[in-house]
């Protein structure tokens, strides 16, 4: 199994150069961020360097407590200006995904703006050869969000018709919305761009918590996902003193046969 660094979680602390190579020197496969903060030049070359690929950014979240743009009512030029940006940085920095996030919103109108510009946004990275991923929040973190579902997602995707829109699945959000998180993998995954996991239900370390990621890895493994999962969890204290989990979860020795712990009824 191979890992990714989510960056806006692990070593959050440090500037995101400095971040990329702690996250090589422990051992990760690839990176992802929420929202660069350097100029791309600058990105590009400690991931050349270090040999990661980056494999997700978000778009904006817009005004403090808007998380996202995309399908607010009446903020269009906003959300294709962020879009706009994320793309041309992600273009820039070698990026494989772009995240549009979605923000509080609801109902026929909220749908409308997301599909919309989700049709912009799948337009204007496929000639980079870039994926646009939307993501179901549960509710619980993150009260009104537009996206709340894993069979919201992929209706919408089905809309929007775009080869290159996908889902960006977390096992934690589907996990404190849905449960039965190997039977949603397995019914999403021909339209599944990125995978992340945390502890449930604090969003802690994976190897804590009521969900067995030993169970749901080897779920993973029997599926045919080869890509690394994205590690999007807080750390307690130091990362580097809390990384036994990229070991001890390996699903080589684990039968998914086996009794899930924490599954959901």
């Amino acid at each position: 199994m191979r890992y990714s660094a989510n960056l806006g979680f692990l070593w959050a602390d440090l500037a995101l150069p400095k971040a990329v190579r702690a996250a090589a020197k422990a051992g990760f496969d690839a990176v992802e961020i929420h929202a660069p903060d350097v100029p791309a030049a600058e990105l590009r070359t400690v991931l050349e360097r270090t040999g990661l690929p980056l494999l997700s950014l978000n778009t904006t979240r817009g005004p403090e407590g808007a998380f996202g743009l995309a399908a607010l009512p009446g903020r269009n030029m906003a959300a294709r200006e962020a879009i706009d940006a994320a793309v041309d940085y992600a273009a820039e920095v070698g990026a494989q995904n772009v995240h549009v996030l979605a923000g509080l919103a609801h109902g026929t109108a909220g749908h409308r703006h997301f599909i919309d510009n989700l049709s912009y946004a799948s337009a204007r990275a496929a000639p980079h050869g870039i994926g646009i991923l939307i993501e179901p929040i549960n509710a619980h973190d993150v009260p009104g969000y537009f996206l709340t579902h894993t069979e919201q997602a992929l209706e919408i995707i089905d809309e929007v018709g775009a080869k290159n829109l996908k889902m960006l699945f977390d096992c934690y959000h589907v996990q404190r919305t849905e449960g039965d998180l190997c039977t949603r993998l397995a019914a999403c995954l021909p339209k599944i761009g990125h995978i992340q996991f945390a502890g449930v239900p604090d969003r802690g370390r994976p190897d804590r918590g009521e969900l067995n990621y030993a169970y749901v890895f080897a779920c993973l493994r029997e599926l045919g996902w080869s890509q690394p999962l994205g590690a999007e969890y807080r750390p307690e204290g130091k990362v580097e003193d809390g990384l036994e989990w990229m070991t001890a979860l390996a699903p080589e020795d684990v039968a998914t046969e086996d009794v899930a712990q924490g599954g959901a009824d």
